[in-house]
């Protein structure tokens, strides 16, 4: 049985992108060196905060974005061997085209 993972409110499902494994300079990196990438991929979306007067606000993020986000933003969170972060859509800093 898939597990599905359901965001609420207004939290983003995300896949991070990997990380850098070789400088511009040619270097490879080994894993203790490597910066977790603050790059990935929009999975799912809750359903939106919900505002004052009882709606729900919309994302300016969707399902298949690329995007950046803080560094230390966000729950990491495994399911089934693959590492997912479940963050805030106040955490989103840009979509990347």
């Amino acid at each position: 049985m898939a597990t599905k993972i359901t965001p609420l409110n207004d939290k983003i499902l995300v896949k991070r992108r990997g990380a850098e494994e070789v400088t511009k300079g040619g270097i490879v990196l080994p894993d203790s060196a490597k910066e977790k990438p603050r790059e990935g991929d929009v999975i799912a979306l809750g359903d939106g905060a919900r505002l004052d007067d009882g709606t729900r606000a919309e994302f300016q993020v969707k399902v298949g974005d690329r995007i950046l986000f803080s560094s230390y933003a966000g729950t990491e969170i495994k399911v089934a061997g693959e590492e997912f972060l479940i963050l805030s859509e106040d955490d989103v800093l840009a979509v990347v085209d």
